[in-house]
């Protein structure tokens, strides 16, 4: 780890002094909980402090600590963590809640080199819960703190290549106070959130304007350098959304996909955005499913729903059954009838829950 100083730099000191009169009152900010702290940051990874707040809060009315997530049923956590996405790292909040209870007594280590040992838990994650809630002198390093310290020092690198990692956390650590580690990762991080953000930084009363090196060179829009991801693939689904009764048939998504672990219909997905009628009855023939014609409905309009690296373009196939599906097509595909009830406390993916909250409920 970089030598930490005992006095403020001089972008540790105009942080350290900006931060009190200018930061957001975030309930996570007032615990040394690491349980707490490493939920919020988890909750926090690609997702927006408004967005995030409400679920933290409910997440920690359900799970008081580390020991009641660990005991939860996977499908529960699932079920309370939907609408955020990124459902990876539910499953990954889950599996290291119960390592810390299996291997460490259900208390977090209590250093970064500790942390890091931890399943899920990689350099950034360990750095916020050392600092926050043990004074360990580690810089955190996100996207905002990129973005600060590729302004200020005028650093090229390309922030997209893991290359360039040990170059920038070399420099948060050369800044870090060991006087006052937490609030410095704090104040760096609120600064890039809400001062000197991607577009429009308030540079005009920003208190390092005399010393940052974009600025003073009319940079500030080119930095930092991020090279441009690959871009997102299309893919076309096709739900049928088969009901006998009061009831409907969803299954559990189990292959290594996008939603591993929660529900959604039975599913036909092709090359093309159309699903052509020849196609659409060699699907329903697969399923042995005997229609109600007299209750036909058309399919709806593309739902157009987008996923950090696919676009997913779906259409849903409502179809009245005159009888039950076959045990067979039950078991084949993994399917169960469920009611309104049941299909409001399955974990789903926000797709399906919009759509059920919009069709399904209504039809009862």
């Amino acid at each position: 780890m970089a030598k930490t100083l005992s006095h403020p730099s001089f972008l540790a000191s105009a942080l350290l002094a900006w931060y009190p009169r200018h930061h957001r009152d975030l309930p996570w900010r007032h615990t040394r909980d690491p349980y707490a702290i490493w939920l919020s940051e988890v909750i926090l990874q690609q997702t927006r402090v408004a967005q995030g707040l409400p679920y933290y809060e409910t997440f920690l009315a359900a799970y008081p600590t580390v020991q009641d997530l660990a005991a939860a049923p996977e499908a529960e956590v699932l079920r309370y963590w939907q609408g955020l996405g990124y459902y990876s790292r539910a499953r990954n909040m889950h599996r290291t809640a119960q390592q810390v209870v299996a291997e460490y007594g259900g208390k977090f280590p209590d250093s970064y080199a500790e942390l890091l040992k931890l399943r899920g838990i990689g350099p950034y994650t360990a750095a916020a819960i050392a600092s926050f809630a043990f004074d360990e002198a580690v810089a955190v390093l996100d996207g905002n703190v990129y973005r600060v310290l590729a302004r200020i020092f005028g650093l090229h690198s390309d922030i997209a290549a893991p290359s360039s990692r040990k170059e920038f956390q070399a420099v948060a650590d050369q800044h870090i106070p060991a006087t006052a580690p937490a609030d410095f990762n704090q104040a760096i991080m609120e600064f890039g959130a809400i001062q000197c953000t991607p577009a429009k930084p308030d540079c005009l009363f920003c208190p390092l304007q005399s010393t940052c090196w974009a600025f003073q060179h009319g940079q500030v829009s080119l930095l930092p350098v991020k090279s441009k991801a690959k871009a997102a693939r299309t893919r076309y689904f096709h739900y049928f959304v088969l009901r006998h009764g009061e009831q409907t048939y969803l299954r559990e998504r189990r292959e290594k996909d996008i939603w591993q672990g929660l529900y959604d219909f039975a599913l036909a997905e092709t090359t093309e955005p159309e699903l052509p009628a020849a196609e659409l009855s060699r699907h329903l023939d697969a399923l042995g499913a005997a229609l109600d014609t007299s209750q036909a409905a058309e399919p709806t309009a593309a739902y157009r729903h987008v996923l950090s690296h696919q676009k997913l373009e779906v259409r849903f196939h409502p179809m009245a059954l005159a009888e039950a599906l076959p045990e067979a097509t039950v078991r084949d595909l993994g399917l169960r009838a469920y009611s309104v009830t049941e299909i409001e406390a399955l974990p789903k993916p926000q797709l399906i829950a919009n759509y059920v909250e919009q069709n399904i409920r209504t039809t009862r």
